[in-house]
């Protein structure tokens, strides 16, 4: 198995992951939805009030491999924060060594460092090769919850009501 380095990601890792992030938006067939920058990234993960975190995955000597990016949520019925993963990449070169699991590895021990009663993500429906590696770690995929989204446009009518 690959050596496989887990870091928090610093300002200096910005530039890095944006290009994770338009990665994986290629991956998802969504190229042209990123509106990210590395100025937001930096307000947002960097910032006076962050409101995100990232994790950076190296393999061998410093070869970047993947990311992950997380923040935190609460549970009114467990009565404790959550950690909500946003998004998980790994490299397709780099898939198969372990990458994945050390990631959500780290994230869980962030998590049970925290108190956290429960990490969460959702995965597209059409992925079943990351469907499947979660099942295999344990994860279960609630099929009963629906997601809502409002974005931008609908934000701004629904803050005007």
């Amino acid at each position: 198995m690959a050596e496989v380095r887990i870091t928090k990601a610093t300002e200096a890792d910005i530039p890095l992951v944006l290009s994770f992030i338009k990665q994986l938006a290629i991956f998802e067939n969504a190229p042209d939805k990123v509106e990210a920058t590395e100025e937001l990234l930096q307000q947002n993960l960097f910032g006076p009030h962050p409101c995100a975190h990232a994790l950076v995955a190296y393999v061998g000597k410093q070869q970047p491999a993947g990311f992950a990016l997380y923040f935190y949520n609460f549970s009114t019925w467990t009565g404790r924060p959550g950690l909500y993963l946003e998004d998980l990449f790994v490299c397709e070169e780099f898939r198969q060594l372990g990458v994945g699991k050390r990631l959500l590895g780290e994230l869980a021990r962030i998590a049970r460092d925290r108190g956290c009663g429960r990490m969460e993500w959702v995965v597209l429906d059409w992925n079943t090769k990351a469907r499947e590696f979660y099942k295999s770690l344990g994860a279960a995929q609630l099929d009963e919850w629906i997601i809502n989204r409002v974005d931008a446009g609908a934000l701004g009518e629904l803050a005007r009501m």
